[in-house]
């Protein structure tokens, strides 16, 4: 029976400080298969990879390899046995060109001589046979994320992987990227390889895998067959209990204006000409306004903007009838903005302070927290408990866990919780499930709902058509650095909005009064 395995992960544990990941855990994947690891951000999902990676030490189980029993001291000895990863932060040098970050580690030579002309008819071969199309002179920093993760896939069966391991693979693609993405796994597949693929996707688990284990706080579920599954009954698995996919919301009943931005620029880093191009729109305080769009087409540099992080080069931004075209980051802060940033690691934590140091980072001056210059540690800790407890934050030891060592998904849980707490007049939340699995994304959508109903204003960014139909009141199409149309989403639908964000149709409408 052995035989029908190609790896076995029996009775794994793995134990952090405070936490244990894996709690006897037992995977079996077949040659050949598309099997699925599902579970909650925090699960086990990527330390239970991260062993068979060869990256951490289980203190019990063993590993088998076509019924042997095999030791993975490190990502060599991995290689070795024909295991490659694709991990959900890359790990590629951004200034090296494609073919000399796949080559990296295993350069061919001839007298201590590299042998360029070889890989790179190897890796045009492999990139023809899996359809991955990619050009091996483009530097990592010039292509995009869809781009680098063929490169990720490329390297894998540089080194003729047989096993691939996926984690989070479709985390910060568009959804084209995400379909292509399907068809090499499929394809790969069928080639021969064996693949574990670690999502909170239920939709990409139904598409794609043969089976799908389910992992819960560290302990094995079960696996299923995903043709004999649904939706509904993986995620009662992984979250214990059943999920409303719908948020529940009354309609909204909107005030005064809260944000005012009129006819705002920001200049783009990336060419000479602007990101965003004389946009004006306002938000009211109990309205859910919702810029949708497709990556890269000025959401994000109009943010940066908004909140603060960069400079507009035009127009002006009003705060509850406050110009801040100019304002500091804090003042806008004290004005009542929350921001829960899209890149939670660059602008959401600070990554090696602890939990409670990162909680209050937007009020650390305040009486309650310090005394003539010095923090006091018990208000802080006090603070931040109850915001652990509130908002279902798991670290290892709480609050003085350092934010880097938690999973992504509960790295985000605390910075809504932080952002939250202040009750601001404005919210301002980019792409905040990215990564989050169903039970998270739940709790977060009510939050945000919530803090609508309790009068404050709301401005979401989100690339997932479903959240934008799902949580917003008004919505605004932004494509190429301009409002390109306004909806009601009530009377539109996703075919609709795609025609805007893909530029086909336009129809620019300037922010009416509100008129009583």
């Amino acid at each position: 029976m052995a035989q029908d395995f190609i790896i076995e992960m029996l009775h794994i544990t793995k134990e952090f400080p405070g936490i244990i990941a894996n709690d006897d855990i037992t995977l079996q994947l077949k040659k050949g298969e598309i099997h699925a690891l599902l579970g909650e951000n925090g699960a086990g999902k990527s330390t239970l990879m991260s062993v068979l990676f060869g990256l951490y030490q289980p203190e019990k189980g063993e590993i088998r390899k076509n019924g042997q029993v095999v030791k993975i001291n490190n990502p060599n000895d991995a290689n070795n046995l024909g295991i490659g990863m694709v991990h959900q932060h890359f790990k590629l040098v951004e200034i090296f060109t494609v073919l000399e970050n796949i080559i990296l580690g295993v350069e061919p030579n001839k007298a201590g001589f590299l042998m360029k002309k070889e890989a790179r008819e190897k890796i045009v071969n492999l990139s023809e046979q899996y359809g991955l199309k990619v050009n091996p002179d483009a530097i990592i920093e010039d292509i995009t994320v869809g781009m680098q993760q063929r490169v990720e896939i490329l390297k894998m069966l540089y080194r003729d992987n047989e096993i691939l391991i996926f984690d989070e693979p479709t985390a910060s693609l568009t959804p084209q990227e995400t379909e292509e993405l399907m068809k090499i796994m499929r394809k790969l597949a069928y080639e021969g390889k064996s693949i574990l693929f670690i999502t909170h996707k239920l939709n990409e688990i139904m598409a794609v895998s043969d089976r799908c284990s389910v992992l819960r706080k560290g302990k094995y579920i079960g696996t299923v067959n995903t043709k004999e599954t649904s939706i509904e009954e993986l995620s009662e698995m992984m979250v214990g209990r059943k999920v409303k996919f719908a948020v529940e919301k009354t309609k909204s009943e909107p005030k005064e204006v809260v944000l005012n931005i009129n006819n705002l620029s920001v200049s783009s880093k990336i060419h000479k000409n602007n990101a965003v191009k004389g946009v004006s729109f306002n938000v009211r305080a109990g309205e859910i306004v919702c810029i949708a769009g497709i990556d890269g087409n000025g959401q994000s540099e109009l943010v940066y903007a908004l909140t603060g992080i960069e400079k507009q080069n035009g127009g002006t931004i009003e705060l509850c009838g406050r110009n801040i075209s100019n304002s500091s980051i804090r003042t806008r802060s004290k004005l009542g903005m929350s921001h829960i940033p899209e890149d939670r690691h660059k602008y959401g934590l600070v990554l090696d302070y602890s939990l409670a140091e990162n909680m209050i980072l937007q009020r650390y001056w305040q009486p309650e927290f310090q005394k003539n210059g010095f923090l006091k540690k018990s208000a802080m800790k006090e603070y931040s408990d109850r915001l652990i407890g509130q908002y279902d934050v798991r670290s290892g030891q709480g609050s003085i866990t350092v934010a880097r060592s938690m999973s992504g998904g509960n790295q985000q849980k605390a910075i809504v919780a932080r952002e939250l707490d202040r009750n601001p007049e404005l919210l301002v939340v980019v792409q905040p499930t990215r990564g989050l699995d169903v039970g998270a994304i739940e709790y977060i959508h009510k939050q945000i709902v919530a803090e609508r109903d309790a009068g404050a204003a709301v401005l979401l960014v989100s690339l997932e058509l479903d959240e934008v139909m799902n949580l917003s009141d008004r919505i605004l199409v932004m494509y190429d650095g301009e409002i390109v149309g306004e909806f009601n989403p009530d009377k539109t639908n996703v075919q609709e909005l795609g025609l805007y964000m893909a530029g086909a149709k336009r129809n620019i409408i300037k922010p009416k009064e509100e008129t009583r």
